[in-house]
């Protein structure tokens, strides 16, 4: 308080929750895994109870294919949830973006084609950003408006899968070094680098301040709104990203390729199921990696289990719901403290 009373300015980043030093798997991290290995254990248990085997390479590189978009499109959405925003937009952005992508490539080559897509992706972000900062918006209404813009522009140019992705392209894809696809190392990468970005940088730390306190990370010095639309611009090249990946896979541009798969609601679940809370300033990119990885262990148990779709909805929405009023119970109990 004499700082503010003098004028002077503490440092930034002492303000608001401040992200661990290094990366240490405790609490909700810790949990997110253990549940993604016990799922997995899980479901080889049932799977072979019916006569089937979950555990072959075929079926676990299939896994690991399916953690990649949702993988580089929930990395992203972490760094807006962290701040206190939100971004649901991201599903349309992957259908424009796999589009853009695939007739850029037909047209002009791989490396126009990439960068046309995160010119793209980058100007997504920042006009989310400055929506939700500059005129207020509420981050849902904001990208939901965004989404519906890019929606529109989409069924107005687009009536089916369009342009082509070259072999040498599809290769992100389809190529395997052993057992693991090439692309995880691409979703492992962007991971890395979000995840040195929150935890080894100022910009990070504004981050966790923002979403911890606005008001008082504003007064601490933070500038606010810049660390917003910072945020909004790299979720959304990590959605541009998975726009690449997915045109690899599908070898066109395809108008459902993020909608189908609903990658803005599930993006969000795998985030707050790694732990970071909605409210912002709290979690990051490890947990929600353990989120998208127990998700997709249980699409795959899912899907060789012929589940009724409604039931699988079910079944993920409770376990989303468990891990969150788990995690909150934590908060109102910590350890060590007398309920």
């Amino acid at each position: 308080m004499t700082a503010l009373r003098t004028g002077s300015r503490p440092p930034a980043h002492r303000t608001g929750p401040k992200p661990p030093a290094g990366l240490r798997l405790t609490g909700p991290v810790a949990g997110v895994w253990l549940a993604a290995l016990g799922v997995t254990a899980l479901g080889w248990i049932v799977v072979a109870a019916r006569g089937g085997d979950f555990l072959t390479v075929t079926n676990t590189v299939a896994i690991l294919q399916n953690c990649v978009a949702l993988g580089l499109v929930a990395v992203g959405q972490s760094l807006v949830i962290l701040t206190g925003s939100l971004d649901l937009s991201v599903a349309y952005l992957i259908s424009l973006g796999t589009l853009v992508a695939a007739e850029t490539m037909r047209d002009g080559g791989v490396l126009i084609a990439i960068l046309a897509v995160l010119a793209l992706s980058a100007a997504v972000g920042l006009a989310n950003g400055l929506i939700v900062t500059g005129l207020k918006v509420n981050a849902f209404i904001a990208t939901l408006g965004t989404a519906f813009i890019l929606r529109g522009w989409i069924e107005d140019n687009y009536t089916g899968p369009a342009g082509e992705v070259p072999d040498s392209f599809q290769r992100l894809g389809y190529d395997r070094v052993g057992p693991v696809p090439v692309s995880l190392f691409l979703l492992l990468a962007v991971a890395l680098a979000i995840w040195l970005v929150t935890r080894r940088t100022r910009l990070g730390h504004h981050m966790y301040a923002t979403g911890g306190d606005e008001h008082a990370a504003r007064l601490s010095g933070v500038r606010t709104r810049r660390t917003v639309v910072a945020a909004h611009i790299l979720c959304s090249l990590c959605v541009g990203a998975a726009a690449l990946f997915l045109a690899a896979r599908l070898g066109a541009g395809a108008p459902w390729a993020g909608t189908e798969a609903r990658y803005d609601l599930e993006s969000i679940a795998a985030v707050v199921l790694g732990g970071t809370a909605l409210a912002g300033g709290r979690g990051g990119v490890a947990g929600t990696l353990g989120g998208v990885l127990v998700l997709a262990v249980l699409d795959s148990v899912f899907n060789q289990l012929a589940v009724d779709p409604f039931f699988k909805n079910v079944v993920r929405g409770v376990v989303i719901i468990a891990a969150v009023a788990l995690y909150a119970r934590r908060r109102r109990h910590p350890r060590g403290r007398t309920a």
